[in-house]
């Protein structure tokens, strides 16, 4: 059906919306102008619209798991897809996350908004794993819309629990992926991170998580929270696997705007240099958070940094003061960002050149007009806040806060000057119990409070790896190891290095 353009009436609507006042005669000739303007677009109609390529067919596209054939109900979805015969990830299989487009499969985000949606594309990174020969064996289950720390407000039910006790979250939106590698069910698995969301999972499950430099993995094909803000990487039991994964998905695709001047290098290479020589920043503003660190999380990274300082590394303490101030900045650009880009936007928004998947724009749009009562408690808070924020101050805090990242950024440079890696806990705390009374201030206490040391490190672009640095209380404790732009190399040496070192 062709476009069908504004009714007077409509048109009088529009322009009460952004505060015009129309006369009648102005609102007629308006309705003449749109008539000519809707029929431009009836040749959109006729082209042919450009899809992501399914290089790969699906073995089987599967269903959604019950009881026994998902364990702390990290999966969304199982299914089978085997990718090229050889390849370095050959006989690897592989978890997507759940808000990733993978072809034929369905796609949920962890929200009753997108049910029914089913994706007829392949996202770049879901291609590039094929390629390297990897196994794809299911989507993880996330919270809704990814937008939640500690991985709470997912659907359907039951929602991904720790691994190591039920009783507690595993973390952030890329909980599934963590639950999924953490149990053996999948070698490897892929994580987003706009906050957090690879690295608190890793921390409070207990595996490896990269958030790549921002930019170095490209985007294409996965539903955003906000473009300077989104990441995707790999999840895996060890660094060096991560490595792999990285050095497979890694590299420009000419279809994300977040790509600029990408960088990379063959990231298993450096794994074998270890540790010595290294030089490490012990981030002082990343312990001691008052009212929020835990005093066995910061000794289990102090004497994980003392690991790394007994093969080869020198360790010393590092100060970025305006750190602390990390997590203000993010919320700012999170608030505002995800609301005018997930929102209001679409999923997709507008002003970049980058690949837009119109069917997932198409859906989603008419869905959350639809469906918003559906929307979580995080998702709803952030609406109604970055509305208000944006109508009563102009998107001024939006952009404040995007100068402020800048200096935030220059302080890290700065740091990293005279260390190679930052070192601090990934998450101040460990896992936190999942709340009982399921209420507002307690859904939303869980899943916005342990982003403290995260968050900064989304805001700036840095690549940051957590890896497992010991257990307290039956539960995992993450160290988060930072570096600089496309230096994630060294990062991950540093982390493997550690690894090895702990193993033996």
């Amino acid at each position: 059906m062709p476009i069908q353009p504004p009714s007077r009436e409509e048109l009088a609507r529009l322009a009460s919306v952004f505060g015009l006042h129309l006369s009648d005669e102005e609102v007629e000739a308006f309705f003449a102008v749109a008539q000519p303007t809707a029929a431009s677009y009836a040749r959109l109609d006729e082209l042919d619209d450009e899809r992501l390529p399914v290089k790969y067919p699906r073995a089987d596209v599967g269903r959604r798991p019950a009881g026994a054939e998902n364990p702390s109900y990290g999966w969304a979805w199982r299914c089978s897809i085997p990718g090229a015969a050889d390849g370095p990830l050959a006989g690897r299989t592989v978890g997507i996350k759940d808000n990733i487009c993978v072809a034929e499969v369905p796609m949920l985000n962890g929200s009753p908004i997108l049910e029914g949606f089913v994706p007829h594309e392949d996202a770049t990174v879901v291609t590039r794993l094929l390629d390297a020969g990897a196994h794809i064996v299911g989507k993880t289950a996330v919270p809704a819309f990814c937008f939640d720390g500690g991985g709470l407000t997912g659907y359907p039910e039951p929602q991904p629990v720790n691994p190591h006790d039920p009783a507690y979250l595993c973390g952030a939106s890329s909980n599934g992926s963590a639950v999924v590698v953490v149990t053996g069910q999948a070698d490897m698995a892929l994580g987003g991170d706009q906050g957090g969301s690879i690295r608190l999972p890793s921390s409070w499950s207990g595996c490896c998580g990269h958030k790549p430099t921002h930019g170095l993995v490209p985007y294409t094909g996965i539903f955003p929270i906000e473009l300077t803000l989104d990441h995707v990487g790999p999840m895996a039991r060890t660094v060096a696997d991560c490595a792999l994964m990285l050095e497979v998905i890694a590299g420009a695709d000419g279809l994300d705007p977040r790509q600029i001047d990408v960088r990379t290098e063959p990231y298993t290479q450096a794994l074998e240099l270890g540790a010595n020589g290294l030089r490490v920043g012990m981030l002082r503003e990343g312990f001691a958070i008052p009212e929020v660190s835990e005093p066995d999380v910061d000794a289990a990274v102090r004497e994980a940094s003392a690991v790394l300082e007994r093969t080869g590394a020198t360790v010393e303490e590092a100060s970025v003061p305006m750190h602390r101030d990390g997590l203000a900045i993010w919320n700012a650009i999170a608030v505002e960002g995800a609301t005018d880009l997930m929102v209001r936007g679409d999923a997709f928004g507008t002003n970049h050149k980058g690949h837009y998947s119109t069917e997932l724009v198409d859906f989603y749009g008419r869905a959350r007009r639809e469906r918003a009562d559906q929307y979580s408690i995080t998702v709803k808070t952030t609406i109604l806040m970055g509305q208000w924020l944006s109508d009563r101050y102009n998107h001024r805090y939006y952009a404040k806060a995007q100068n402020l990242g800048r200096r935030l950024r220059a302080g890290y440079a700065e740091a990293l000057e005279r260390y190679d890696v930052l070192v601090l806990p990934t998450t101040a705390m460990k896992a936190m119990q999942i709340p009982v009374d399921g209420g507002l201030p307690e859904i939303l206490g869980a899943a916005l409070g342990n982003l403290h040391n995260t968050a900064p490190f989304d805001v700036t672009g840095n690549p940051a790896l957590s890896v497992p640095c010991g257990m307290s209380d039956g539960r995992p404790i993450g160290m988060m190891i930072v570096g600089r732009h496309f230096d994630d190399a060294t990062v991950l040496r540093a982390g493997h290095a550690y690894q090895r070192a702990n193993a033996g």
